[in-house]
């Protein structure tokens, strides 16, 4: 399957999205991601996913992406959002993908947020 399309049309594409990425849970990997969605680490990708083995932890310890620090407004073992000044991030695990949205001080957090949760949605109704 391409994840690009999903990047690029359902994401980013929404206009409610700065930047986006799809990472396989599996392998700890980003299998698709907008051009503009910063570089984010190994060891930033496996913090990420060990968080969600207990999601109040992103409450104490926030979380990191390409190096910008969030602080942690929701955590549960599906969604994780996370704040930095105007600028955010919306996380949603299926049971073998994490949808990732950045949003910029020009997007409403609530908007990000409903369209990663709904693509979340969608993988999980098909199966990912």
């Amino acid at each position: 399957m391409s994840w690009q399309s999903y990047v690029d049309d359902q994401l980013v594409g929404s206009g409610q999205l700065a930047s986006a990425a799809i990472v396989n849970l599996s392998e700890a990997t980003v299998s698709a991601r907008s051009s503009s969605f910063p570089e984010i680490t190994d060891e930033e990708i496996s913090a990420i996913i060990d968080g969600y083995k207990s999601p109040n932890s992103f409450y104490d310890n926030g979380f990191t992406i390409g190096g910008t620090a969030y602080m942690a407004v929701k955590a549960d073992e599906r969604s994780v959002y996370g704040k930095k000044e105007a600028t955010g991030v919306c996380m949603a695990k299926t049971s073998q993908l994490l949808i990732i949205g950045v949003y910029d001080e020009k997007n409403q957090p609530s908007s990000a947020a409903l369209v990663v949760e709904k693509l979340a949605d969608f993988f999980i109704e098909n199966g990912y």
